[in-house]
């Protein structure tokens, strides 16, 4: 597939979370976090698996880097474990984990990548899930309070920040639907969540802008266009309603410190009471938006079919089965979707840099004969590469794309059964091998469709 031509600075990277690789969870001083409980949950993950080994990123940290260095990356954008350095959730910074992000860090800046650090990737210290979780009203405090803290630990070394991955998923994958950590399953207390993780971000973003008010501070929300299944007012409607929980609710929260008055009225249902008002009162603006894209989510409208766990009060909305060719995941294949949501974006929340933080695609990978020919993930990445050139050349500002995923990693519920990676990682023996996708994205970062370094 041919490619437009990026602008000059356009950062190639890769993606990954702590939880997913590091592995290690016992080690350097690291306390529990509520993905370590939930995984050892009986009947949570698939096959009971865990994230203890993960594919020992702790331990292959050079080794890993030097995967990066190979595949030519502009920018690596990894999270910090907070169990790893606050153990308590707040106070005392651990020696052993800042040193390893600053390893980490420097280890980077010597093959010319660019450290883009997330400070929140799910992974919440038990002892405050203990106290409340995000759902207590000090949350937005302890996190403000740990982006100090990190920002202290390797404000020297990075200087691009996302403050939270995915609310949208922290709140209601994992306080409605049940099936992400903490796996509550109340309404109320994921609308809760997601007005105080906006809360957090705001909080977590202002800290490190106060801090070093040249450095770039955003906020990655994984957005889903909701589409009606047919052209029909019925469906169309109920994809609106699905949308407001999935993507406007924190559009709005993290880009203009409001909430829609249709959440409002959803919470007013629901016997939520939070303060609209914090959010204005703590709002710092945004330099850039992360957009995790992967799929586009179709829906029809059912007469009488209960509010959706994944999307509280969007009633008489279903999710519709995508038609097409599917990953692994089940997810349709739209990069039209891409364009069409980064050029939304773009129009509603105009002088706002983009980059797209994650995108990728599970298929199922089996080396043959020491090779592993993912072709379809070459597809997949190659359409969805050039759906971005397509919304940079409608006028989109969009100034990086980032792999999901660097390496094979424990995909959450789905234990290591989903694999996302540019680098399969033998379970075994934990050993890394490019496949056809990483050879792929190294030839493509040398083509030369962009001038490289920094933007």
């Amino acid at each position: 597939m041919t490619h437009p031509t990026f602008p000059e600075g356009f950062w190639w990277g890769a993606a990954t979370s702590a939880y997913q690789i590091e592995g290690a969870v016992d080690e350097g001083g690291r306390s529990p976090s509520i993905w370590d409980v939930y995984s050892h949950t009986p009947g949570k993950t698939l096959g009971g698996d865990t994230g203890d080994v993960a594919a020992d990123h702790y331990h292959r940290l050079e080794e890993d880097v030097a995967l990066m260095g190979w595949l030519g990356l502009d920018a690596y954008r990894f999270s910090i474990a907070w169990p790893r350095l606050i153990p308590d959730g707040v106070g005392d910074v651990n020696p052993a984990g800042a040193e390893f992000y600053r390893r980490l860090c420097r280890l980077l800046r010597e093959e010319g990548i660019v450290p883009v650090a997330t400070l929140y990737h799910w992974d919440l210290p038990q002892i405050l899930q203990e106290q409340g979780g995000w759902a207590a009203s000090e949350s937005p405090e302890w996190f403000a309070r740990y982006a100090e803290a990190a920002h202290q630990t390797l404000g020297d070394l990075v200087d691009v920040w996302a403050t939270i991955n995915e609310p949208w998923c922290a709140a209601f994958l994992g306080h409605s639907a049940g099936v992400h950590a903490p796996g509550a399953t109340d309404p109320a207390v994921a609308h809760r969540v997601a007005h105080r993780l906006l809360v957090g971000h705001h909080r977590a973003a202002g800290v490190i802008k106060k801090r070093a008010p040249e450095h770039r501070v955003g906020i990655v929300l994984n957005l889903i266009p909701a589409w009606p299944a047919v052209d029909d007012p019925r469906d169309a409607e109920a994809a609106d309603r699905v949308d407001l929980i999935q993507n406007r609710l924190f559009l709005e929260g993290a880009l203009r410190g409001g909430v829609p008055d249709e959440v409002s009225d959803i919470c007013r249902v629901l016997g939520v009471e939070e303060d609209p008002g914090e959010l204005e009162t703590h709002f710092t603006p945004s330099d850039y938006l992360g957009v995790n894209y992967y799929n586009v989510n179709r829906i029809a409208y059912r007469r009488g079919a209960p509010s959706p766990a994944e999307w509280p009060g969007a009633d008489e909305a279903v999710l519709v089965p995508p038609s097409g060719p599917v990953t692994a995941m089940g997810w349709g294949i739209d990069p039209d979707g891409l364009t069409w949501m980064l050029r939304r974006v773009s129009d509603a929340y105009p002088d706002l840099p983009l980059f797209i933080t994650e995108n990728g695609a599970a298929f199922e990978d089996r080396p043959v004969g020491g090779r592993i020919d993912d072709q379809p993930r070459v597809d997949y990445l190659s359409a969805h590469v050039a759906a971005a050139g397509e919304a940079i050349e409608a006028g989109v500002d969009l100034r990086g794309y980032f792999v999901w995923s660097l390496l094979d990693n424990f995909e959450w519920s789905y234990g290591y059964s989903k694999t996302f990676g540019l680098f399969y990682v033998d379970r075994r023996t934990l050993d890394r091998s490019p496949k056809a996708s990483a050879y792929w994205y190294r030839d493509l970062i040398r083509s030369g469709i962009n001038g490289g370094g920094t933007c």
